[in-house]
């Protein structure tokens, strides 16, 4: 028997279009990543706060490389600092480089939860690896990066 999705693929539905995919992806990965930082931790991190804390640097970065890094508006990268510096993950300090910036610096808290959500990435990503063989593996990733440039590209050049 069928599920509904594989009923709507084959009845010419969307759930099997590049958009569904990537965003079925992104939110099961979400879920995962999400759960278990919580059971090792993090219960108040939340996927918006990845905008912040996936791209961030040890050493700290200014908000406008935050926001180049992932993409997002400096606005909503404020306001996520604003929420991360209150659940104790990062503090702003003073740039070196200059006095009238500020750096996003994680604190102890907000580099333990960087660490182990690379490890439960990395884990979840050799967990897909073992199940499709390391050839298709790296085929896949080697494709879905080259769509990713793609679309990025698309979006640079408006």
């Amino acid at each position: 028997m069928e599920t509904a999705a594989e009923d709507a693929d084959h009845a010419g539905g969307s759930t099997s279009d590049l958009g569904m995919l990537a965003g079925q992806l992104m939110r099961g990965l979400q879920e995962e990543l999400f759960a278990r930082l919580a059971e090792q931790g993090h219960p108040d991190v939340r996927p918006r706060h990845g905008t912040v804390l996936a791209f961030l640097d040890p050493a700290g970065l200014r908000a406008t490389e935050l926001s180049a890094r992932s993409g997002q508006h400096k606005q909503i990268v404020g306001t996520i600092v604003d929420e991360l510096v209150a659940l104790g993950y990062v503090r702003r300090e003073p740039d070196p480089s200059d006095r009238r910036a500020k750096r996003i610096v994680p604190t102890e808290h907000g580099l333990d939860e960087i660490a182990k959500a690379r490890a439960i990435l990395a884990s979840i990503e050799r967990r897909h690896r073992e199940s499709l063989g390391d050839a298709r593996f790296d085929v896949f990733k080697a494709a879905f990066q080259e769509v990713v440039r793609g679309q990025r590209a698309w979006r640079e050049s408006r």
